[in-house]
C-alpha cells in the first residue's frame, strides 16, 4: 500500500522550488529554473574585502565539515570533480537554507542567495584560494 506521506524527494523538490521562485523573481529571472540553467543564479562578484572573508568562510566553516582540503568529512567533498553535475542553483539553495534531517546548517544568517552563488561558482571551478 502506498503512503500518502510525501516522499524525501518531493519534499527536496518542493524547497528548490521555492528558492528558485524567490532567486528567480529577485534576479529577474522567472521561469527559468537554475536546475536547467545554472547561470539563472546571480553570481555577481562581492567586493575584494567580502570575497575574502567568504572564501574563509568556505575553508574554515565548510572545511569543519567537508574536510580542511574539501574532500569530504562529515559532509560529502566539495571539488570541482563531486560538483561538476550538480546544478549550481541547487548547490546555492542548500547552502542558503541548509538540508533539514543533516548536519547542513542554513547558512543565510551569513550570506546572501547571491553570495552563494558567487561560492558555488569558485567551488565549481575550483578557485577557492585567497584572493
Amino acid at each position: 500500500m502506498k503512503s500518502s506521506a510525501p516522499t524525501r524527494a518531493s519534499q527536496i523538490a518542493a524547497v528548490l522550488t521555492v528558492a528558485w521562485s524567490v532567486t528567480a523573481g529577485a534576479a529577474g529571472n522567472a521561469g527559468v529554473r537554475p536546475d536547467e540553467h545554472p547561470a539563472a543564479v546571480a553570481t555577481v562578484a562581492p567586493d575584494a574585502v567580502r570575497q575574502s572573508e567568504l572564501l574563509r568562510l568556505l575553508r574554515q566553516d565548510c572545511g569543519s565539515c567537508h574536510g580542511l582540503r574539501l574532500t569530504g568529512g562529515l559532509g560529502p567533498p566539495l571539488t570541482p570533480q563531486a560538483l561538476r553535475d550538480k546544478p549550481a542553483g541547487s548547490l546555492a539553495a542548500t547552502i542558503v537554507a541548509g538540508r533539514a534531517g543533516t548536519a547542513m546548517p542554513p547558512w543565510r544568517p551569513f550570506l546572501s542567495e547571491t553570495e552563494a552563488a558567487w561560492l558555488v561558482e569558485r567551488l565549481q571551478n575550483g578557485d577557492v584560494h585567497a584572493r
